[in-house]
């Protein structure tokens, strides 16, 4: 496996790669992951089934696209594949585990200039994706109200049925959306789609760096509710982001309807008490 991702390396940069070193380093909860380097150059790969190879091109294509905004740093993709019974990302490596005083708010900005590009398709995405490893439909829909209804929360509930999950008043909240959302305005913003502490960071010269995302064009305000979700990022990140796109009057209420969906998406991956909090969360919302 190593000695065709090597040649793989070699082939896409046009410079022979032949590693001296590797060793494991987090590849999330899904993924392995390992820096490889040769003395000269690094690269961060990350390892799975050979079936999941989808995950990885869909990743590539979601860090180019982002990449290709010129606002906020994403680690480049070199190349993905299969060798045997794996599939594999090649990744630029980032030196990581700095930050100073003006790494959170200059995070915060660019992250809101990369959510000002939008698509002229509406909501949606070119191909699916995962969330984690669960499959993200991103069929392109006009209408928000719709897009989140059907593609995000239906599609989670009716995978957590599966799992035995029990949602008392789902057909209520989904027969909400549009008029929770009836009086928010919303263009389709570039997103990351998974936007938790996990998958953001700082270079060890305190540039901001977002990775593992799970893209789509959706309401910018779906990246801004999962920042917060699991403990939150430094208040100079909003602070950053409103001063380049203010957060429209509302967004307090909408941000549990929004986390909502990565809370199912718990419960589907991981089962637990995610179910019970995400009753709490539809409770709150239906208020």
């Amino acid at each position: 496996m190593w000695t065709e991702i090597d040649t793989h390396i070699s082939q896409v940069t046009g410079e022979k790669f032949q590693p001296q070193h590797k060793r494991s380093v987090s590849g999330g909860c899904i993924n392995q992951g390992y820096a490889v380097a040769d003395g000269n150059l690094t690269y961060f790969v990350k390892i799975n089934q050979a079936s999941k190879v989808a995950m990885f091109e869909a990743e590539a294509l979601g860090l180019n696209q982002m990449l290709a905004t010129n606002t906020i740093r994403v680690p480049k993709p070199i190349c993905w594949g299969t060798a045997g019974n794996s599939s594999y990302i090649v990744l630029e490596w980032l030196e990581m585990g700095g930050s100073n005083s003006k790494s959170s708010p200059e995070m915060g900005r660019k992250l809101a200039a990369m959510h000002k590009v939008t698509s002229n398709k509406g909501f949606g995405w070119q191909i699916n994706n995962t969330i984690g490893s669960t499959p993200q439909i991103n069929t392109w829909t006009a209408d928000w109200a719709e897009f989140y209804t059907q593609h995000r929360l239906s599609y989670q509930f009716q995978l957590a049925r599966r799992r035995g999950g029990s949602f008392p008043k789902q057909e209520e909240l989904l027969a909400a959306i549009p008029e929770l959302l009836a009086n928010h305005q919303v263009q389709p913003s570039l997103v990351h789609g998974d936007l938790w502490g996990g998958n953001a960071g700082y270079t060890v010269s305190g540039e901001p760096v977002i990775f593992d995302p799970a893209t789509y064009f959706g309401d910018k305000e779906v990246d801004i509710a999962m920042t917060e979700l699991f403990g939150g990022f430094p208040v100079g990140f909003y602070q950053g982001y409103n001063e380049v796109f203010p957060l429209d009057a509302g967004y307090e209420q909408r941000k549990t309807l929004y986390n909502l969906y990565h809370i199912l998406n718990h419960f589907n991956l991981f089962g637990g008490g995610y179910g019970s909090q995400a009753n709490r969360m539809i409770e709150q919302i239906l208020r």
